[in-house]
């Protein structure tokens, strides 16, 4: 087994806690689904919010997931003109088979934000 990093990101249509959680669960589930991943293979995740997101942590919604045993902290990404509202980022730490082909997982309108990664949307 080999460390390693996923990144993923989605974007939600309103600053309230139900978008922010429904929209990180989706997030998390996905990104886990793809890459045949538990709540043991992780060793931390790190979620950010844009500005315009402060209803909720993103974080509520994957210890809804159960992953109550993993670190997670919350913070706010970097004020940029011009870029991607209501964007929630996240940055898993994970243990997984040395060789295995992860993928990383964009949502929603998040989905420009990586257009060079094949089978990320």
């Amino acid at each position: 087994m080999q460390l390693r990093a996923l990144r993923g990101a989605t974007t939600v249509d309103r600053n309230d806690a139900d978008s922010i959680v429904q929209g990180t669960e989706e997030l998390v589930r996905e990104l886990m689904e793809r890459n045949g991943l538990t709540a043991e293979d992780l060793v931390s995740c790190i979620f950010t919010c844009t500005p315009d997101l402060d209803a909720e942590f993103p974080a509520v919604a994957a210890r809804a997931l159960g992953l109550s045993a993993v670190p997670l902290i919350c913070a706010q990404e970097i004020d940029v003109p011009g870029a991607l509202p209501r964007v929630i980022r996240l940055m898993v730490h994970c243990y997984a088979s040395d060789g295995s082909s992860l993928q990383h997982v964009y949502l929603r309108e998040a989905a420009g934000l990586r257009r060079d990664l094949e089978g990320a949307q």
